[in-house]
């Protein structure tokens, strides 16, 4: 199957995330917009209530991420893994993703252990890089090597993903030891795997443009309908800043930048949630392909394990719960 074929059958996950994003997002407004309103008309107190209702609204968007989008995410996965290592997905893909996770949900809580892992693993490695580039070239070495840790940080991200299915296509190895055999793939082939950065980069930043600027422009085109809300958030922020003492940046304080602020704000988060939703799956593809080929081709062996042991504590505690 081509890497579209295995995106297009997989679409539907894709399409219900989306779903269950939008829902999260309206939880969120409908949240910091009931709790402005409130306080505002009681105790004339709006930001603080904006701020009530953000918190509410942020606890509420973690449980729907835990209980839904995490279940949907592993499905699309498994469904991708078949696609790209055995070359046919189910005709119902659908029905077939959340069915093969039914008796692995403790792998799928492990993966989760097991992410969390391999971040570490990298961010210690990486706080090694960063040292590296202050010794070698000052202020400038550290910028250079901070970039490409930041570059790394997103590749990391898919590699997380491409984790979850090698754990789930790894059937009878124990989650934990698969894990590892994932991160081992990540660090052992990571200059061929480092060759997906252009890919990824590149869609991201043309997503960007096309994404995140339409709807900072809706966003304009709806907010400048309310201007009362935007002078009340302004008049709010300054006198809170004035009361308490605060250094507030000018352009928070001011209602047409402030405008201005919160709709670049809604149109990066409406293009992230985009773009994770229906660009990223069809680059995971790829990147899963790559990474997937790399492990079946050289598997994982005990060496090493030893190998990525001694240049990682981390990976050294997650080895030792096989």
């Amino acid at each position: 199957m081509t890497n579209f074929e295995v995106y297009k059958k997989t679409l539907s996950f894709s399409l219900l995330k989306f779903a269950v994003d939008l829902f999260t997002m309206v939880v969120v407004a409908g949240c910091m917009a009931a709790g402005f309103f409130i306080m505002n008309t009681t105790t004339d107190k709006a930001l603080i209530g904006l701020a009530i209702g953000l918190i509410i609204g942020i606890i509420l968007s973690v449980l729907i991420s835990i209980f839904i989008t995490n279940r949907i995410r592993a499905a699309q996965i498994i469904m991708m893994t078949y696609g790209v290592v055995d070359g046919k997905i189910p005709d119902n893909a659908f029905s077939q993703g959340f069915k093969e996770l039914h008796g692995r949900f403790g792998k799928i809580t492990v993966f989760f252990i097991i992410e969390h892992a391999i971040k570490g693993i990298f961010r210690q490695i990486g706080r090694g890089l960063d040292k590296l580039g202050r010794t070698v070239g000052g202020d400038v070495g550290e910028s250079v090597t901070s970039a490409i840790n930041s570059a790394i940080q997103i590749l990391i991200g898919y590699m997380c993903d491409c984790c979850m299915g090698w754990i789930l296509y790894r059937k009878d190895v124990n989650g934990f030891k698969a894990g590892c055999e994932g991160a081992v793939i990540f660090f052992k082939h990571g200059k061929t795997l480092l060759r997906n950065i252009g890919r990824i980069f590149g869609m991201g930043f043309i997503s960007f443009l096309v994404i995140g600027g339409g709807f900072f422009g809706i966003f304009y085109l709806i907010f400048i309908n309310f201007p009362d809300l935007f002078n009340t958030l302004a008049s709010e922020i300054k006198e809170i800043g004035i009361r308490n003492d605060i250094e507030i940046k000018e352009f928070l304080t001011e209602p047409t930048t402030l405008r201005l602020f919160l709709c670049a704000i809604g149109g990066i988060v409406l293009w992230s949630s985009i773009h994770s939703v229906l660009i990223r799956p069809f680059v995971l593809v790829g990147v899963l392909r790559n990474f997937m080929a790399a492990g079946l081709k050289d598997l994982p062996t005990e060496s090493d394990f030893e190998e990525l042991n001694n240049k990682s504590p981390k990976f050294q505690k997650l080895y030792n719960r096989i």
